[in-house]
């Protein structure tokens, strides 16, 4: 077939062939391991929070959610809209990204040989094209639970975690699902090459959750104090990525992998707010064909946490009690830390790590 946007031919998925698709997937068919040895056991696990579930902030002017504003960005007209997560590759081959910036809020996540990953939520609006698409990880399925049942949509997952996931509260949008919303795009090497349409994504998701508060709070105007910073860093072995301050346009500029982030709609990715949430990782049990071990990345229970808006830095506290209730962050005098309008990038660090401020 054909693609329609872009005249590039497309390779179509069948679900005949799902087992190639699971890919190389998400074993092996990743990104080569890099000559260094595999990443050192991650720490002990922290016991989750004994606190009952808390309840959600609903829209109102004290939490700085307009009606009908989306509760993941406060950007307006993102209320009541179909929620779709996408796994996109970030590596150095990945760039350009495609309609990453569409999305309201993008989870930085750590897979095998401490490279990392990409969960984007799109809800506001749809792009035309989102990819590169690449393997679902069992971390993924904790992430998206405060969400609801939402779309997922990934190029495929290793035998091994297919049954997790067939279990998990979301509605399977994957290579080997939404076959006709996906085709490679010849421009880019495979296996980064995965693109689709996310309208024809959500086809295969009529009953996709709506977006809904996931306890995050917004307002125009940062809370007092915080720290001057131009720009904070996170580098894993293999991976990094940097949120610095743009005085001009008044948002971050991320820089992935050791350059400023691309998009194919033309200059870098922004962030509105960035966070680097320091979480427990431990071994999952699953992990590639080529001995790379997945990390289990801990989002429950809670830690510390940097959050950087209008050029300023707070340190701050997370809290999720359980797996339907979504992440609060506070700062230190209790009150919700709120978060500038716009795209939104939390960043899971295994506590381990210590991020770069200047």
């Amino acid at each position: 077939m054909v693609n329609a946007r872009s005249g590039l031919p497309a390779r179509r998925y069948a679900v005949a062939v799902g087992a190639a698709l699971v890919l190389a997937a998400c074993g092996g068919g990743d990104a080569a391991p890099p000559s260094t040895s595999a990443p050192a056991p991650s720490s002990s696990p922290a016991s989750p929070s004994p606190s009952a579930t808390l309840p959600l902030p609903t829209p109102s002017p004290t939490n700085g959610i307009p009606v009908g504003a989306s509760p993941f960005s406060g950007l307006p007209g993102g209320a009541d809209k179909p929620v779709l997560v996408v796994k996109i590759d970030n590596t150095r081959a990945a760039q350009p990204h495609s309609g990453l910036q569409a999305a309201d809020l993008v989870y930085v996540e750590e897979v095998e040989w401490s490279l990392t990953r990409l969960a984007a939520v799109f809800s506001t609006t749809l792009p035309d094209e989102i990819g590169p698409i690449r393997s679902a990880r069992i971390s993924d399925i904790d992430i998206v639970a405060p969400f609801g049942r939402v779309a997922f949509s990934n190029s495929g997952a290793q035998t091994k975690l297919l049954p997790a996931l067939a279990a998990a509260n979301i509605i399977d949008v994957s290579a080997g699902v939404a076959w006709d919303a996906f085709y490679d795009d010849p421009g880019r090497p495979t296996p980064v090459d995965h693109m689709a349409d996310p309208t024809k994504l959500l086809v295969y998701a009529p009953d996709a959750a709506k977006a809904r508060d996931i306890g995050l709070v917004f307002s125009a105007e940062p809370p007092p104090g915080g720290q001057p910073v131009d720009t904070v860093s996170v580098t894993w072995p293999s991976s990094d990525i940097s949120f610095t301050w743009d005085e001009a346009a008044g948002n971050y500029v991320v820089g992935l992998n050791g350059e400023e982030s691309r998009s194919t709609e033309g200059g870098p990715q922004r962030a509105a707010t960035a966070v680097i949430q320091s979480v427990v990782q431990t071994d999952s049990g699953y992990g590639d064909r080529d001995g790379g071990k997945t990390p289990l990345v801990q989002t429950i229970g809670k830690g510390t946490a940097l959050v950087l808006r209008d050029g300023r830095m707070w340190s701050v506290t997370w809290e999720r009690p359980d797996l339907q209730s979504g992440t609060r962050f506070y700062l230190s005098d209790g009150t919700p830390m709120p978060f500038a309008i716009g795209q939104e990038w939390i960043v899971l660090m295994d506590r381990s790590l210590k991020p770069k401020v200047r």
